[in-house]
Parts: structure tokens; sequence; C-alpha cells
């Protein structure tokens, strides 16, 4: 069933849709991840790096890079016949980070995607989805040529809690990035029934 068709005699099922956002530094792959599951053709506000931005965007290990997201990418996936995935790519530059308080509004929860020759980009990015209590999981986006680390050399080098996943995954391939976005809803779930548990006293 998709959107109000169903087999016969069973009634449509209206899918649950839930907020993703994909976070990260500049130039890690959040237009790519976006681009690589979306159903629909995604949405992009991309704009070419200009001569201005040049020594405020660090190029390093993505000198082929030529064009920036300056609002969002949108992307959608439906993950099952009753849950729909709205993904929501965030700029990277920290000069369009005011538009993050609004994307992240109503969101589940998030992945931040990490490139392990720059993992101090997404610093930024944990920190933000931490403070505001948002339930976020680490894609380390394992690009061609880059060094591979376990999953646990790469949580402790973001000083993350022993909770938050980190998951390896290729932005290019839909099936590893699919569950990057089954890790990030299962996380969010959990997280949340932890909330609802009654304080013991």
């Amino acid at each position: 069933m998709i959107f109000g068709r169903s087999e016969r005699g069973k009634p449509p099922v209206e899918p649950v849709t839930l907020k993703i956002l994909v976070a990260g530094g500049f130039g890690v792959g959040k237009t790519t991840l976006v681009g690589a599951v979306s159903e629909i053709k995604p949405l992009r506000t991309e704009e070419l790096l200009s001569e201005a931005g040049r020594p405020l965007d660090d190029t390093r290990g993505v000198e082929g890079k030529h064009t920036t997201t300056v609002a969002m990418d949108f992307g959608r996936i439906t993950l099952r016949e009753d849950l729909v995935l709205y993904l929501f790519g965030t700029p990277g530059q920290d000069r369009f980070w005011f538009l993050w308080d609004e994307l992240a509004t109503g969101a589940l929860g998030a992945v931040v995607l990490a490139d392990t020759r720059r993992l101090e980009d997404c610093f930024a990015a944990v920190d933000y989805f931490e403070r505001r209590s948002i339930p976020f999981v680490v894609g380390v986006n394992c690009f061609d040529g880059s060094a591979r680390y376990p999953a646990d050399a790469v949580r402790q080098a973001l000083d993350l809690d022993a909770d938050v996943p980190v998951l390896l995954c290729d932005a290019r391939e839909k099936e590893t990035v699919k569950e990057v976005l089954i890790g990030v809803v299962e996380h969010a779930m959990a997280v949340g029934a932890r909330r609802r548990q009654p304080a013991t006293t």
C-alpha cells in the first residue's frame, strides 16, 4: 500500500510520519545521503562556493566540492507501509546555523554524519543535539581512501555517551543509509521509552 492504495479488501493504512535531521560538518555528505535514499526527487538549496566564502569553507579532503547547502535538503523514504521518514539535511557551515532551530522543531531524532579525516567538524552538531536532548546517532561516512576506525574508537574520540549508536555507512549507498535511519528511529524510540518511565525514589 502506498498512500491510500491497499490490497483488495484491506482498509488503507494511514502512515506515521517522522521527521529526521541529517547534520554534520561542511562537505561530510549530507546532501548525498538524503539523495541516496529519497523516493522523491530531493529538494536541494545548493549554491556554488564563492570566493568570498573560500577563507571560511575548509575543503580539505573534499577538494572536488563546488556547491554547498545554504538552507536545507529535503527527502522522503517509506520504511514500511505504515512508517514514512521526512529527511531534513542541515547546512554545514556555522554561518547558516541560525536555521537549525527551525529545522529541529518537531524532529524525532537526528543523524550526525562524520568524516574520520575531519572528525572535529561534527563536534558542533553533537553538542547541539546533546544540549537540546534530541536523540541522535553518529553515522561515520566511509569515504574512499580514508582510514577505517572501530565504532568504539570514534565514540571515544567524540566523547559520546555509551548509549549513542555509532554506525558505519556509505552515504552513496541506499542500503547502508537505510540502516542508519532505522538506527536513529530505534534509538529515539528507546530514549523516549526511558524518559516515560516513572522516576524511582
